[in-house]
């Protein structure tokens, strides 16, 4: 029977994802969601403290982007709220200019990020290598980790056996059954014990007062003038260029994790979406937050959207409903939650002595400079850029010498055959020069291509060297073996490079 006969119930059954009926997926997604709902509230309010807005800012930015992008976003369980990188970026637009400024740069990076996205800035991905990835998922795990010492420092006694007590039990809990989430368990029985016992340390109520109403969309507050663009433009173009590489690395970690792919333009062009909604319901925008990400795909199993949209749901429904309870909540079993994650994000396995020794030593100075220049800046995507172009500089100088020269005299002494073997680009055509004897060979010689193959105009000038060089010397040269991208840049470009025709 072909899919036209159906009738539209059977169509729409077929639309729908096979775990709809699978009640284990409902309750992992459910409860995954509330976890990360309870650990977004301290990230959200802190991060309204780094820009020097309400603490309601963020957690309105926490919701709308977690709601909007498990709707838009084209990585499925993936987290996006209100980030710290985000908050750095736009933290001096708010400083100096106003509120009304920093929601009409919110707006504005998203519309960046849909152009970016529409114009295929996801296929860059493609050139961040391993080494690179590796350093990157280790300097979350210690920014993550060292979010939180903060947290342990001129603190209570008694924060320190309560931060004890959790990760106990999160290490413990799964032992006897995986049906609940290990850090939801921790949380509530760690709460559990500071009120009863009436223990008097930090609470997330202490971070700042939860909003006791939703957003209401509005228009930001400015001038709608050539030079209220010109002031947010900068701030919006670096938070989209920050916010999208922290969001596409998140999401090519999650592919790794759950073995699935995703599409990194619909969720570039999601993100540009989500934060365009965050901005006309006043909120500060946000990313893809990789520690709550971690929280929702590693520790809790989600794969769904569900889990996403209820992240922001419950976020709401514990700020304004449960408000009081949550405000509860010590710190310290928060604390816990985080540094679990940050051991479990932490690549082990990159650093074990027998891996080391077995790894390019290249590779390895990629990975530490990625850690170093992360934790140095807390900016995710700095580290990144610089990690990329470091290994690209390390790749290019290897293979700058990959490209030999050998040359074959025939017997009668007429001509001589040079055979070019390997990659000509820029690094290494730069010596390719220096290969042949101009002066003793024979009136004939003969460049054989078969071996190599042709990148850029850098080969087709040096090669264009060569053959100058012997014609000086009334001596003729014929390329030959040229494959068919190598002899269309070669026609293209030989003899339009010099500028002396």
């Amino acid at each position: 029977m072909t899919t036209s006969a159906l009738s539209p119930a059977a169509r729409l059954r077929g639309l729908k994802p096979d775990w709809i009926n699978d009640p284990r997926v409902w309750r992992t997604e459910i409860l995954a969601g509330l976890v990360v709902g309870l650990a977004l509230i301290p990230e959200a309010i802190s991060f309204s403290i780094i820009v020097g807005v309400d603490p309601a800012i963020g957690l309105f930015a926490s919701f709308t982007m977690a709601v909007t992008i498990s709707i838009v976003g084209g990585r499925r369980a993936m987290i996006s709220a209100a980030t710290g990188a985000v908050a750095l970026v736009t933290a001096p637009l708010n400083r100096e200019h106003g509120f009304g400024y920093l929601v009409a740069a919110v707006i504005l990076a998203g519309v960046f990020q849909i152009v970016l996205g529409a114009l295929g800035v996801a296929r860059l991905m493609r050139f961040v290598p391993r080494s690179v990835m590796v350093g990157f998922v280790n300097a979350l795990a210690i920014l993550i980790f060292m979010a939180q010492v903060p947290e342990m420092h001129d603190v209570p006694w008694a924060v320190y056996p309560l931060i004890i007590g959790g990760l106990a039990l999160m290490v413990l809990f799964p032992r006897i059954t995986r049906t609940i989430p290990a850090p939801l368990v921790s949380i509530v029985i760690l709460t559990v014990i500071t009120v009863a016992a009436a223990i008097a340390v930090p609470t997330v109520g202490d971070k700042g007062a939860l909003p006791s109403s939703l957003p209401t969309p509005g228009l930001p507050d400015v001038p709608f003038t050539f030079d209220t663009l010109t002031t947010v433009a900068p701030y919006a173009l670096a938070m989209a260029l920050v916010g999208l590489m922290e969001s596409l690395m998140t999401a090519k970690l999650v592919d790794e994790i759950t073995d699935t792919h995703s599409s990194k333009t619909r969720e570039s062009i999601g993100q540009g979406i989500a934060n365009i909604v965050t901005g006309f319901f006043g909120g500060m925008g946000g990313c893809a937050m990789i520690g709550q990400t971690m929280i929702n795909v590693r520790v809790s199993g989600a794969r769904t959207r569900v889990s996403t949209f209820l992240a922001g749901t419950f976020l709401m429904v514990l700020c304004i409903v449960f408000g009081p309870v949550v405000s509860d909540i010590p710190m310290a079993a928060l604390v816990a939650v985080m540094v679990m994650v940050s051991f479990a994000t932490f690549d082990w396995h990159s650093i074990a002595p027998k891996t080391l020794r077995r790894m390019p030593a290249g590779e390895i100075a990629v990975m530490v400079l990625t850690v170093a220049v992360v934790v140095a800046t807390h900016n995710l995507a700095i580290g990144v850029v610089v990690g990329t172009i470091t290994a690209m500089v390390i790749f290019a100088k290897r293979v700058a010498h990959v490209a030999d020269v050998t040359a074959v005299v025939d017997p009668d002494g007429t001509q001589v055959v040079y055979r070019v073997t390997g990659e000509l680009f820029f690094a290494s055509s730069n010596d390719l020069v220096t290969r042949f004897a101009y002066a003793t060979d024979p009136d004939r010689i003969v460049i054989d291509l078969s071996g190599t193959h042709i990148w850029d105009a850098s080969s087709v000038a040096a090669l264009d060297a060569i053959e100058a060089k012997y014609a000086q010397r009334g001596k003729t040269v014929e390329i030959i073996g040229l494959n068919q991208p190598s002899a269309h840049i070669h026609e293209t470009l030989s003899g339009e490079l010099t500028g002396s025709h």
